[in-house]
């Protein structure tokens, strides 16, 4: 099975999400097929993604995820900032995390480190907080979107209560992935 370990957000910042992707479609002419917008029901914000693990290694995972969460408070997090990944030509769109993120990363760090100690490999990359708010496929496309985050620097979502860390299944289809909990483990 395919997973992932994530936070999850509001019902709130999840409106303000798809409102936010609303504006955003409005201002790009984009096609069909150019990018595609992540429905705003299945943006989190992952901490860890694991890829496919045996079905016998679940209960070890959700294990580690519970002793961390455990030993870390719960915190606000205020979403913001407009960004992209890829240069000039963006390949994804996203929303990053402002105050609050000094608690976001030790408890990101904690699981990291936990985890390649249960044998799953560690992140190469530096974690940066965000929710991905659309993958871009057009590379046209890609440098509009790249351009167009420039206005949106300072911009504010809101704040949400990070109370919980979820482990997540991932089945792709070709309708797009779907999501299933399996364990939600709480913050102090």
């Amino acid at each position: 099975m395919r997973v992932f370990i994530a936070t999850d957000m509001s019902q709130e910042i999840r409106k303000g999400l798809g409102d936010l992707q609303s504006e955003l479609q409005s201002k790009v002419d984009a096609k069909r097929g150019d990018l595609k917008w992540v429905k705003p029901e299945n943006i989190h914000l992952t901490l860890k993604f694991l890829g496919e693990i045996k079905d016998e290694q679940l209960v070890d995972v959700c294990n580690v995820v519970q002793d961390v969460a455990g030993r870390h408070e719960r915190f606000e997090l205020d979403i913001e900032t407009v960004g992209s990944f890829g240069g000039r030509s963006a390949r994804v769109l996203w929303i990053g995390v402002g105050r609050g993120g000094d608690h976001l990363l030790p408890l990101q760090k904690d699981l990291e480190q936990r985890l390649a100690s249960a044998g799953w490999p560690a992140e190469a990359r530096k974690f940066t907080g965000h929710l991905t708010l659309c993958r871009i496929r057009n590379p046209r496309i890609g440098a509009k979107l790249a351009a167009m985050t420039e206005e949106y620097r300072d911009f504010q979502l809101g704040t949400m209560l990070a109370d919980s860390v979820s482990v997540y299944q991932s089945q792709l289809t070709p309708t797009g992935p779907i999501y299933t909990v399996l364990g939600n483990y709480k913050l102090q």
